[in-house]
């Protein structure tokens, strides 16, 4: 009979880029690629916060690199990543995480608050998976596009119009990018957030009528903590997940599959 290895969830060796990874989810999911054997490239506009996080990383025993650009500056993106690679690497692992959030009804957005939303949630993204599957395909690697997504990226609510139209549309970058990049042997794969305790979410969360609307809907009857993604996100770019290709993982507590 022969012998069975456990699934191998390690990193190491691996260089992964997350975007947004100064706070929230983005950087809970640095730490846990650094704890998992990644070297990590933090990601974010302001210096001094990418500064603070990389040292941390550091500091934890881990390696971490300063990635100080505003992806959602769409010209400059393609000359920064290219940029980061000659200086840093190829990274192995992208993960598209930076978003923001115009909480409008469709008729109270404007044009700018619009094209602000999709440029940064949708439009970045594809763009910084293009130029990450090329880089990876120059390379030979045999990497991982990960994007993440949103409950919002199958549900929609009142008062709240752009971002899931946002976030379906990652949903669908994903199914396209795993449909075009799996020859290469690079697969695209999408992480669905629901409700998570982070610093965008305070005022949700503290808020006496929303707040416990949210707590009452979800089977789990709280919210997320942060590093409740972190074993999506580890499994998703390990070598466990060598098969999984065009699929997006919920991570809600089950708040998606009730009514």
């Amino acid at each position: 009979m022969n012998s069975y290895a456990a699934p191998d969830f390690s990193l190491k060796g691996k260089l992964a880029l997350i975007t947004g990874s100064t706070q929230g989810l983005g950087w809970t999911i640095a730490q846990a690629y650094a704890a998992s054997g990644a070297r990590v490239i933090i990601n974010g506009r302001d210096s001094d916060r990418v500064a603070r996080a990389v040292k941390i990383v550091e500091n934890q025993g881990h390696s971490a690199y300063s990635y100080v650009q505003d992806i959602g500056r769409l010209k400059d993106q393609e000359a920064a990543f290219e940029k980061l690679c000659q200086e840093v690497g190829t990274p192995d692992i992208i993960v598209n995480n930076v978003g923001i959030r115009i909480r409008k009804t469709l008729a109270e957005a404007t044009l700018d608050d619009i094209l602000e939303l999709m440029n940064v949630d949708l439009i970045a993204a594809v763009q910084m998976s293009k130029l990450a599957a090329r880089a990876m395909i120059r390379s030979k690697i045999k990497g991982r596009l990960i994007a993440i997504t949103s409950i919002a990226g199958e549900l929609a609510r009142p008062g709240d119009a752009i971002y899931p139209i946002a976030k379906q549309g990652l949903s669908g970058m994903i199914r396209a990018l795993a449909v075009e990049y799996g020859p290469c042997g690079i697969t695209s794969n999408g992480i669905a957030p629901g409700t998570f305790a982070t610093e965008t979410n305070a005022a949700l969360a503290s808020d006496p009528i929303k707040g416990p609307i949210v707590i009452g809907r979800n089977p789990l009857g709280r919210w997320a903590k942060p590093d409740e993604i972190s074993g999506a996100a580890v499994f998703l770019a390990s070598p466990s997940a060598s098969y999984v290709n065009g699929h997006i993982l919920v991570v809600d507590g089950g708040f998606s599959i009730t009514f």
